[in-house]
């Protein structure tokens, strides 16, 4: 079983860790990093069937039964399903990106966000986050067949999910993993907002106030956004020293970069 031990290992944990020594200034103990490699796919690849085990597990215990009890037309129930399970994915990744925004003091130093770029060794929470973000974009894909999805939504949905796949994966390749948790966690709580108003507008078409609400704070989300955008490629990247393209390092911060 050693050698099927050593393939599991790869597939459940976070690999390539760098152990960071002890300093006096720095900190009293060990710090573990870690950076990102091609072992991560398959890593990304077990936990994608992880989701899918979760999402049916909400689907049969929750959804489903709520479902019944409700008695919706084909189409809210379809839409009562994708706006319950993206709610759940939506406030645990909130709560869970707002915590490690904390711990790592982002909220209260904006800089970091640009600071000491390449961001190419990142904590075990941050890559964990990452990890699953990608894990359950991808599990999206297998489960357009699973949920039935008709032929005219298809391509629609692979385009919302590719999206979502073409920002994350971004921001973790080019190592700007900072900037991307601070703006994954304003977009997903927006995002939560609507697809929990619209839970309730299917209980009840009575209740649209959090409709209204979330058309405020999605103006000014895609305001805060563009804003830490701006301050970040606009002003810090652009006044790095570095600004030449090196793979080794894991420096992309080149104008190309900046403004796609």
């Amino acid at each position: 079983f050693q050698i099927t031990a050593k393939a599991a290992v790869i597939f459940v944990t976070l690999q390539y860790n760098v152990t960071i020594p002890a300093t006096e200034e720095q900190s009293a103990e060990t710090i573990s990093l870690y950076y990102y490699g091609i072992k991560d796919l398959a890593t990304i690849f077990f936990y994608m069937l992880v989701a899918i085990i979760i999402h049916a597990i909400i689907q049969e215990y929750v959804l489903d039964k709520i479902n019944r009890k409700m008695h919706f037309s084909k189409t809210k129930h379809s839409k009562f399903n994708e706006s319950g399970q993206l709610s759940a994915f939506y406030l645990f990744s909130c709560v869970w990106g707002t915590s490690i925004l904390v711990s790592e003091n982002y909220i209260s130093d904006p800089t970091s966000l640009w600071r000491d770029y390449p961001h190419t060794l990142i904590p075990f929470q941050m890559k964990f986050f990452y990890i699953l973000q990608l894990a359950y974009w991808f599990h999206a894909f297998p489960e357009l067949y699973f949920q039935k999805t008709k032929k005219e939504d298809i391509f629609r949905q692979i385009v919302y999910i590719g999206l979502y796949l073409f920002h994350i994966a971004g921001a973790y390749l080019l190592n700007l993993t900072h900037l991307g948790l601070v703006l994954l966690v304003l977009h997903y709580f927006v995002e939560f907002l609507f697809h929990i108003s619209r839970l309730f507008y299917f209980s009840d078409e009575k209740y649209q106030k959090g409709f209204s609400l979330w058309a405020v704070l999605f103006v000014l989300g895609r305001l805060l956004t563009l804003i830490l955008s701006v301050l970040t490629f606009g002003f810090g990247l652009a006044r790095a020293e570095d600004q030449q393209l090196n793979f080794s390092t894991g420096n992309f911060n080149i104008l190309a970069v900046r403004y796609s």
